[in-house]
C-alpha cells in the first residue's frame, strides 16, 4: 500500500463524511472527487460502500444514547414503537423503488448533466422552501405519525436521482411538511441509519468478489477518516441549524452544479466510469 493510495483514501473518506448528511449529495461529490484522483473505477465504487459505513457508524455512535433507549423501550414503550414503525415506513419508498428502478437510473442518470441539473434544481428547491411560510406542526420526531412518516420517505425516494441528496430531500421535505429544522433533521439523520446500514450491506455483498486483504489499509484510513469527518459535521449542523437556514446550502449546491459541467466539459472526470 503506497502513500499515495492513503492519501486519496484519507481525502475521500473526508469528503464522505462532510457530505454524507449534509443537503448537498455525497454522491455527486464523491464522483467528481473520485474522477479528480483516478478512482472512479470499480474498486472505487467499493471504496466508497466501505467509506460510507464509517459515516453511518459515526451516526450510531452520536446518537447512541437514543438507540439503546428505543431497542430498551420496544418491548413496551408506546413512543420506541411508534419510533421503529416510522422508521420502517419511511425506509420503505426508497426501498422498493430502488429495487425496480436501480439499473434504469445507473444507465441513464449517472451522467454529468443530470447529476449537474439535479444539485441546481435541488438549490433552488431550497432557497423556495426557505422563502415560503413555515408553519411548524411537529417539533420534535416522537410526535411524527405514520402519515407524516410515509411523506418523509416519498421525499427521501427523489435520492435516488444522483445529485438529490437523501439528507436534503427529506430535510426539505420535512420543512414543507410541517416539521421544525431540528425534527426534520434529526429524522433525516435517524431514518439514515437503517437505509445506509442496509444499502452498504446490500452494496458488499454483491461486490464482495472485489474485496480483497491488500486493500485493508486503504479501506481502514477511508473508513476512520469518514467517521471523524462525519461525527464532526453531524454535531457542527446541529448547532447550525439552531440559528441559521439552509440557503448557504442551496447556493452550494448551485455552484458545485456549475463545477460538475466544467469538469465534464474540461474532461477532469471521467462519468463513463460511474
Amino acid at each position: 500500500m503506497d502513500i499515495i493510495s492513503i492519501i486519496h483514501a484519507a481525502i475521500l473518506g473526508i469528503v464522505e463524511g462532510l457530505t454524507e448528511f449534509l443537503p448537498v449529495s455525497s454522491t455527486g461529490h464523491l464522483i467528481v472527487v473520485g474522477g479528480l484522483l483516478d478512482f472512479n473505477d470499480e474498486k472505487g465504487k467499493l471504496f466508497e460502500i466501505v467509506i460510507q459505513s464509517g459515516a453511518i457508524f459515526a451516526l450510531c455512535w452520536e446518537y447512541r444514547a437514543r438507540i439503546v433507549s428505543v431497542l430498551a423501550g420496544l418491548p413496551h414503550d408506546r413512543v420506541a414503537q411508534r419510533f421503529v414503525l416510522n422508521m420502517a415506513i419511511a425506509f420503505l419508498p426508497l426501498a422498493v423503488l430502488g429495487l425496480l428502478f436501480q439499473k434504469v437510473i445507473k444507465a441513464h442518470l449517472f451522467q454529468p448533466v443530470p447529476v449537474a441539473m439535479a444539485f441546481i434544481i435541488g438549490g433552488f428547491i431550497i432557497l423556495w422552501a426557505e422563502r415560503r411560510k413555515h408553519d411548524v406542526r411537529v417539533e420534535s420526531v416522537d410526535e411524527l405519525d405514520a402519515i407524516d412518516a410515509l411523506k418523509l420517505g416519498i421525499a427521501q425516494a427523489f435520492a435516488l436521482i444522483p445529485g438529490t441528496s437523501r439528507s436534503g430531500a427529506t430535510i426539505i421535505g420535512g420543512l414543507l411538511f410541517g416539521l421544525s429544522r431540528k425534527a426534520a433533521t434529526e429524522f433525516s439523520f435517524f431514518l439514515a441509519i437503517p437505509t445506509l446500514l442496509l444499502a452498504t450491506a446490500y452494496q458488499l455483498y454483491k461486490e464482495r468478489a472485489l474485496l480483497s486483504a491488500d486493500d485493508l489499509g486503504m479501506w481502514a484510513t477511508g473508513f476512520v477518516a469518514a467517521f471523524v469527518s462525519a461525527f464532526v459535521c453531524v454535531r457542527w449542523l446541529l448547532r447550525y441549524i439552531s440559528t441559521h437556514d439552509f440557503s448557504i446550502f442551496a447556493w452550494y449546491r448551485i455552484a458545485f452544479g456549475l463545477v460538475i459541467i466544467a469538469t465534464w466539459k474540461m474532461g477532469l472526470v471521467n462519468w463513463a466510469a460511474t
